[in-house]
């Protein structure tokens, strides 16, 4: 299995954006976390981080086929990368596409000395991902309602 990263342009925000909805409706509906859910977004949000000078979108392909996405940025004047969103298509997801797309972005940017990311405490899947490709958890939470925490996850290179 072939997984590439391509810089996305604004011409891939209606498919950023309808992946990004299909990926994350399934966590809306389970956790009700309405105010800081993906599904939630609109795609004029989509487009300002296709844009964003200090970071961007990336297509995660998959044999060729646009199965999802990443979006990264830094602090200006700093080496410290942030991940979020990350998303890949649900009957795509469980097959080491994430593991191999955080090992590419990684590669993309040799100059960051940290990254860091947050997901749903909940999600045990997610942060088997994150703690098996090197990152740990920063110590901070954030509970969103009664059925959802934040959890924060950092990896010093």
């Amino acid at each position: 299995m072939e997984v590439i990263l391509e810089r996305a342009i604004e011409f891939d925000a209606e498919s950023i954006f309808n992946i990004q909805v299909r990926a994350f409706k399934p966590l809306l509906e389970k956790y009700k976390d309405y105010k800081t859910n993906p599904a939630n977004e609109t795609i004029d949000k989509v487009i300002a981080r296709i844009n964003r000078p200090n970071g961007g979108f990336y297509k995660i392909l998959v044999n060729h086929t646009f199965v999802g996405a990443i979006c990264v940025f830094w602090k200006e004047k700093t080496t410290q990368f942030w991940i979020s969103p990350m998303f890949i298509l649900p009957n795509y997801q469980g097959k080491g596409i994430a593991q191999k797309t955080l090992t590419l972005i990684e590669k993309m940017f040799p100059q960051a000395t940290s990254w860091e990311l947050a997901t749903i405490l909940e999600e045990e899947r997610n942060c088997y991902l994150y703690e098996k490709t090197g990152y740990i958890q920063a110590g901070l939470r954030k509970k969103l309602n009664d059925n959802t925490t934040l959890v924060y996850y950092k990896k010093v290179l």
